[in-house]
This record gives structure tokens, sequence and C-alpha cells, in this order.
């Protein structure tokens, strides 16, 4: 399908994902959603898609829901907003976390509602310096979603999280880097850079086993110790005869770098 409200390529193995609403600071509407979940299912399709980086374009990452498409005055009807979890932001944070890759997210301005957990569903978030993070949902008298009560205690603890959702504070990027919210915080001039080194690094990295580790990581907070060894004791015989532990063993032997293919 043809996009009109993100830009997406998919070239040796890295594919990219821009939000590009940048009038309305990529906050997104259905529109926006139907596309976005397209561009994830061709991630998944393609056997060659090693990495995906999702970030913004213009001077915002994305500012949550479009408003515009639920605007509500006194005497109308009530907008079901459970109804647009259900179709829009669940298929995408769940989407996100089931892709068998790395999700790098590069926060290029303000990350703000479900944008700012967007961000917090992704694998490796990056930030500018200029960029902050805005739990905006209690100024309109709801809760974080995009899963944002399930990310910021786990990221955060649980003090913090009942500070940004309450409160609604700006995070700045270097405050999110602190507590832990995301990965590196560097000078705007140098997140592009950075997002080229990761993906270019991710697109030569061993993606079958990144896939594991990823999913291992994820399950760890439903799991018990015990079964949390199990999964690792599985997934360890599983990916100690893919052919990216061969040649990481061999690489390491001749003292060379590995040509990992994701296999």
């Amino acid at each position: 399908m043809g996009y009109e409200h993100i830009l997406f390529t998919l070239d040796a193995g890295i594919a990219r994902l821009t939000l590009n609403r940048p009038d309305r600071l990529n906050s997104f509407n259905d529109a926006m959603h139907v596309e976005v979940r397209d561009a994830l299912a061709r991630v998944r399709g393609d056997a060659s898609a090693r990495v995906l980086l999702i970030t913004g374009a213009g001077r915002g990452f994305c500012a949550g829901q479009d408003l515009s498409d639920r605007a509500v005055s006194a005497g109308d009807a009530p907008v079901d907003l459970g109804a647009s979890i259900e179709r829009n932001y669940k298929p995408l944070v769940l989407g996100l976390r089931a892709l068998p890759l790395p999700v790098i997210c590069a926060v290029n301005g303000v990350a703000a509602g479900a944008g700012a957990n967007l961000a917090f569903a992704c694998d490796i978030v990056i930030a500018a310096r200029s960029a902050s993070f805005i739990e905006a949902f209690s100024k309109l008298g709801l809760i974080p979603d995009t899963g944002g009560t399930y990310f910021l205690p786990r990221l955060v603890g649980t003090a913090r999280a009942m500070g940004m959702a309450m409160l609604g504070d700006k995070i700045s990027a270097e405050q999110a880097a602190a507590w832990g919210l995301v990965w590196q915080c560097v000078d705007d001039a140098e997140l592009p850079v950075l997002a080229d080194k990761l993906t270019a690094h991710f697109a030569q990295a061993p993606t079958r086993g990144l896939a594991r580790t990823k999913q291992a990581v994820y399950a760890s907070g439903a799991n018990t110790l015990d079964a949390q060894l199990d999964l690792e004791r599985d997934f360890m015989r599983e990916l100690g005869a893919s052919d990216d532990y061969r040649e990481g063993v061999a690489a390491f032997m001749a003292k060379r770098p590995p040509k990992f293919t994701g296999r």
C-alpha cells in the first residue's frame, strides 16, 4: 500500500519507519495506525529484515493520540476509548514486542502520551538531548495507555512511575537516561549518527539469538526463577544448533570477525 502518514523502507536488512505527520507532531490518527500496522506486517513477513528503526519526522517524535479524532463537547455521546485501545494501541505494542528482531527507537523530539509509551515498548531507545517524555494522560482525566502502566514501574520503579503518571511532568532526555527509561541520550546532531551505527551493527548481528534474547528478557517478569532457567535451557539448546553459533565459535577460534547470517 502507498503511505501518506509514515515513511517506510526496507533495504539491506534494515527497516526504517518514520512517523510522518510533522504538522501534528506525528500524533496518531486511525489512518496512521493502519499504515504502521501494514509496515510492521511487511517487516514480519520479510526474512531479510534484521532490525527495525522507528523515529519521527520534523521537530517531534510523537505527541500521542491526535485529539481531534476524539473531540467531545458537552452533550455529545461518550467516545469509546477502549475500542481505540483494542483496535490500535494494543496490537501496536504487542506487535513490536513480538517482532523477532531488535527494534530501535530514536526519539528526536517530544514523546508525549502514547508517543512516550510507544518508545518504551521498543527494545533499545536512544534520545536526542532536546527530546522529552511526558505522560500527559492525567491532564485529560485518563490513565497511561499503550502499555504505560506496564512499562513505567518496570523501568523506573513504582515511586517514579506514580510521579510520572499522576503529575504528567516533562521528563528531559537526560533525566530519562539517568532513570533508565532510555539506553542513551546524545546531542541532537549525534542522534542520526548513533541510529545508523546501531542499525548497521544489528544488520550484521546474530538475529535469531537476539530475537530469543528479547523473548527471554521480556518473559522474565512473569516467570519464576525455575521457569526462567528452563526457558534459558530451551533457547540455548535451540541456538546451539544454529549456523550463527557455529560461525561465532569458528570466528572466535580463528581470531577473525564473524559473518552472521541471522540463522
